[in-house]
């Protein structure tokens, strides 16, 4: 397969590592958004994790003129009918102050959610990670692929891999949060490992990567 460029619609490290393990053996060459310079940001006004991933693919292929891969994806909570949702990566947003680092975000936004389900019965922690991939060319969407993966939210942060909502993330069926993973495990289960491997399969049977 010859090599070819993707841009990842993120800054976020984390997520463009996870990209590179999956595709970059592939042949493709991956970018994320610190590497190209001030491009201003989209508004994500989806209502649905499908439609920012969407609009953030298109947006971003259109500004670069390469094809680019959109990952909208977040914590939906049942106790809090799906929250945070498409507004995972801003949950807290109105405690970061401004020009606050990723991490110093994710904290927050842990933290918020914690003391939101503070009163919530241990029975009714149930979430899931959902991720939703999107793959554009200038003016149009090439193809989408979208995983989940189940579990339950912790009391107190465990584990100290991963990123965003990983620590407080229970998978009762291996005993561990997500933080607790070694990466190459993480990628084997989580919703974003799985969904980029539905993307891969896809990119192969079309044969557009050729």
């Amino acid at each position: 397969m010859p090599a070819r460029s993707i841009i990842l619609a993120s800054r976020n490290p984390g997520k463009l590592a996870e990209l590179k393990q999956v595709l970059g053996p592939m042949g493709f060459s991956i970018m994320g958004l610190d590497g190209l310079g001030h491009i201003p940001e989209p508004e994500e006004n989806g209502l649905t994790f499908a439609e920012n991933a969407r609009l953030k693919a298109l947006y971003y292929a259109e500004a670069t003129g390469q094809w680019c891969l959109a990952d909208d994806s977040g914590l939906a909570v049942d106790a809090l009918g799906g929250a945070p949702g498409v507004r995972s990566a801003r949950y807290a947003a109105d405690r970061c102050p401004s020009g606050a680092t990723r991490k110093d975000i994710d904290s927050a936004n842990r933290q918020k959610l914690l003391e939101t389900l503070r009163d919530v019965g241990d029975e009714k922690l149930t979430a899931r990670f959902v991720c939703h991939l999107a793959l554009a060319d200038a003016g149009k969407i090439i193809i989408e692929a979208c995983d989940t993966v189940e579990g339950v939210i912790c009391r107190r942060e465990k584990g100290n891999n991963g990123f965003g909502y990983d620590p407080v993330f229970f998978l009762p069926q291996r005993g561990l949060t997500m933080a607790q993973l070694p990466p190459e495990q993480k990628n084997l289960i989580s919703h974003r490992g799985k969904a980029l491997r539905k993307l891969a399969e896809m990119l192969k049977k079309t044969a557009i990567s050729s």
